[in-house]
């Protein structure tokens, strides 16, 4: 039966066997997956079984939900795909998961330029689309692979413990908690301000789910924005500027 593995960093804290049709994921005790972190949205996403095949569906979250770096709308899995939410990763096994996908490309192939045969036309257009949605997440080429972009923050104003943070994690968290890598300073300062998701398109800045909205360049952010080169960005009172190293 497929599970999930639900993990923070390398410890796995649960393993969950996908009984349901759909199960629920987000930070609401209603949840069938219960991720208690700020920065994971009430009602986050959700895994669907659609006839043996599962999918990952993001519930319109405030953070987004990312499928192997990229963030996502609705995709399906493949077994031992990562989800993040958040800092949590959900770690999808389910070996049956492969041989559905090579079925599907048995399926696709072409038939003899002689032969007859009847087609189910709808039946034909969801394999397609499955097909090529599991090419949009699978992972590329070594030879095709473009180099993963390394980025930064340059303190410009506030309190904080250090005057440059190189990004090299997954995420990195901004806030006055112990886990922040980023920590912010003053009695109001949130725990969780905002996080920055490292994916292979680049950095994408989000908001912490019911906190003040980041400012970048001047502007307030109500969901994630990609940060571009030299972007300012102000997370309650820190100032800061963006910078991709060459």
């Amino acid at each position: 039966m497929a599970k999930l593995l639900l993990k923070f960093k390398e410890a796995i804290l649960k393993e969950i066997r996908l009984e349901k049709k759909v199960t629920t994921i987000g930070r609401a005790h209603s949840n069938d997956i219960v991720i208690d972190n700020l920065v994971v949205s009430g009602a986050h996403a959700r895994i669907v079984n659609e006839g043996g095949r599962y999918f990952i569906e993001d519930t319109n979250s405030t953070n987004g939900t990312f499928l192997s770096g990229r963030r996502i709308t609705k995709s399906p899995l493949a077994n031992h795909a990562q989800i993040a939410i958040g800092e949590h990763t959900l770690v999808f096994v389910n070996p049956a998961a492969v041989e559905d996908a090579d079925a599907t490309i048995v399926n696709l192939k072409a038939p003899a330029v002689d032969a007859t045969m009847m087609i189910d036309t709808r039946k034909a257009r969801t394999e397609a689309t499955l097909e090529q949605a599991a090419n949009a997440t699978a992972p590329l080429p070594a030879a095709a692979q473009k180099p993963e972009i390394v980025g930064g923050f340059t303190v410009i104003a506030g309190s904080t413990d250090k005057r440059e943070y190189e990004l090299l994690k997954r995420v990195t968290t901004i806030g006055k908690a112990d886990s922040a890598e980023i920590k912010l300073k003053g009695l109001f300062a949130p725990k969780i301000a905002a996080l920055v998701n490292r994916t292979r398109d680049g950095y994408y800045l989000s908001p912490a789910s019911g906190e003040k909205h980041p400012v970048v360049n001047n502007k307030y952010i109500a969901s994630a924005v990609l940060l571009k080169n030299l972007d300012l960005v102000e997370v309650a009172g820190l100032k800061l500027q963006f910078y991709i190293k060459d």
